[in-house]
């Protein structure tokens, strides 16, 4: 059952998701959603403590240790009851005749003597599977010594349990399987150990058993022989708390320096996690903003301190924002340029439209037309050089660099020139310098450099249509070519009217124009010059604008363009 609650809360989600805009959607879905663990983090610590644990499978050769000690004791008591043995087959035995085989009270006596050393309890059973001797029964002079312990609490009994705990858990997942439980019974016989009934028999052998206590128990049973015949079984038991005691100790040990090693992986793994993890999400999501609009990539945060991967991206990240930045504030410009010079023509040629249903006469309405005419005109001249502007970007922003020679290309756009308008343009003039002292192949290559050949020969023809703009039909443009350090220097002359002194840098703004004043109006859109600037700059280069002789008037402008040039053995090289 729906409560009013749930209606009210429903209908104001919807009322949300319906007030909310596109663009606040969009922002919503390029904004990074936060996490709560790194996944970065997460590897890192994966990949750091996966070679730790190669570290903590050592405590398995622990257990390998554990097993070799177990082993080394087996020897040890196997040795100490052959010794024991031989001793009694040759001190306590009567003569070979005698029906009595073994006498105790010799027998006693070498017990008592080697326990005293040993410390291990010694039993010893006759033929018949009796036991004669039992070496806690014997008069071993031991002393019980009470003390009374401090209370069990505080950090020392919790280390302890802990221990303890630790231990008991190792052990569970290396205890050896179907031990047998120790048990003695009051009457002890041979048959109580399988290993006394085969040493009887003449064979030496051990069993491990299970205590109470978790603890395991050795026993050896050797054979008492004289002459090679049995006269009784001895058996040698020890436990292995001492073992587990100094097994327990190293484990500790390690459990210690392993837990020292985890903690400073773990804080060294998040350190650099940090240095790393922390840096890069704050780049991404400075990226976020700025694909959704939030802001405008000034508050980047600057990483460019750092000698490393992160200052890297962190500067290109930077520079690739204010690129774009720029770009977009100069599509924005170019777009606010395109649209006040289309608005010009557009609204003379609505009041001329305007005005024509009103015009009386034919003269009138002729005048009108041609104003039509030249503002369709200044139109279609406008919209061919945005046209070709763009196309211009476009083929700058994808096309390769080559080689190009500037004065091969100088050569060919002066001969089209010549060959097609020499009747109706001013004389050109070609300066092709010429390097001192090396071979026509080497002056040939100090004029290469690294560009856009397209792109070149049209920046050159806009100089030179400009110059010829500019200049009377009987008049001279020169065009000259040297070689000025590492750059190659194009020089183009006219004997215009020159440029006005405060206009020299203005020239170069899209859409400006500073024709002769006998030219009709809205002959030239003004994007020539602003396009050569462009093409320049896209080769990194640069281009000066200046009068002849530094005067106005009908000294001519001079326009100077500089070019990176190709080493000759770069420029050599197929």
């Amino acid at each position: 059952m729906v409560s009013d609650t749930d209606i009210v809360k429903a209908e104001k989600l919807s009322n949300s998701k319906e007030n909310e805009t596109p663009k606040e959607g969009r922002r919503k879905s390029l904004l990074r959603p936060k996490r709560r663990v790194s996944p970065l983090t997460v590897r890192i610590l994966a990949v750091n403590l996966i070679a730790l644990g190669f570290l903590a499978g050592g405590i398995l050769y622990i257990d390998q240790y554990q097993e070799t000690m177990v082993q080394s004791r087996i020897n040890a008591l196997i040795k100490d009851a052959e010794v024991m043995a031989g001793a009694l087959g040759e001190a306590a035995t009567v003569e070979a005749d005698r029906t009595e085989l073994l006498r105790l009270k010799p027998a006693e006596q070498i017990i008592v003597r080697v326990v005293g050393v040993t410390n291990n309890r010694t039993r010893l059973f006759g033929l018949e599977g009796n036991l004669l001797l039992d070496s806690r029964d014997l008069a071993v002079d031991q002393s019980v010594v009470i003390d009374e312990l401090p209370p069990y609490v505080g950090l020392a009994a919790f280390m302890d349990q802990l221990s303890e705990t630790i231990t008991l858990l190792l052990d569970s997942l290396h205890r050896r399987q179907n031990l047998e439980s120790y048990h003695e019974v009051k009457t002890q016989v041979a048959a109580h150990y399988p290993e006394v009934e085969g040493a009887l028999e003449g064979d030496i052998g051990f069993r491990i058993r299970r205590l109470s206590d978790h603890a395991e128990i050795i026993t050896v049973a050797v054979p008492v022989q004289r002459f090679r015949r049995v006269l009784g079984a001895l058996l040698l038991s020890a436990d292995t708390r001492e073992i587990n005691a100094a097994v327990q100790q190293t484990r500790l040990t390690f459990l210690k320096f392993f837990g020292i090693v985890l903690l400073v992986t773990v804080l060294l793994s998040i350190f650099l996690a940090r240095t790393i993890v922390r840096p890069i999400l704050r780049l991404a999501r400075s990226a976020d903003r700025i694909s959704a609009g939030t802001h405008t990539g000034a508050d980047i945060p600057d990483y460019s301190g750092r000698n490393d991967e992160v200052g890297d991206l962190s500067r290109s990240l930077k520079d690739m924002t204010l690129a774009l930045a720029r770009q977009i504030d100069a599509v924005a410009a170019f777009a606010a340029d395109v649209s006040h010079e289309l608005k010009n023509p557009l609204t003379s040629l609505r009041s001329a439209v305007e005005t024509l249903s009103l015009a009386k006469n034919e003269a009138a309405k002729k005048k009108l037309l041609g104003i039509i005419e030249d503002d369709v005109g200044r139109l279609d001249r406008l919209i061919s050089d945005i046209s070709n502007i763009s196309r211009l970007d476009a083929e700058m922003s994808r096309s390769q660099m080559g080689e190009v020679n500037i004065k091969s290309l100088l050569e060919t756009l002066i001969d089209i020139y010549r060959s097609s308008q020499a009747d109706k343009i001013p004389t050109l003039h070609l300066d092709l310098g010429t390097q001192k002292n090396t071979s026509k192949k080497k002056s040939q290559k100090a004029y290469c450099v690294s560009g856009l050949e397209g792109q070149l020969g049209q920046l050159f023809r806009n100089l030179i249509d400009n110059a010829i703009s500019f200049s009377k039909k009987d008049g001279n443009i020169w065009i000259r070519l040297s070689h000025q350090k590492n750059m190659v220097q194009v020089v183009i002359e006219d004997e215009g009217q020159g440029i006005p002194e405060d206009k020299l840098e203005d020239i170069f703004d899209r859409f400006y124009s500073e024709r002769p004043s006998a030219e009709a109006f809205g002959k030239h859109s003004g994007l020539g010059l602003s396009i050569c600037k462009k093409i320049v700059e896209a080769h990194e280069g640069a281009i000066v604008a200046e009068n002849r002789h530094g005067s106005m008037g009908g000294s001519g402008a001079r326009f100077t363009v500089q070019l990176r040039h190709l080493p000759l053995k770069a420029a050599a090289s197929p």
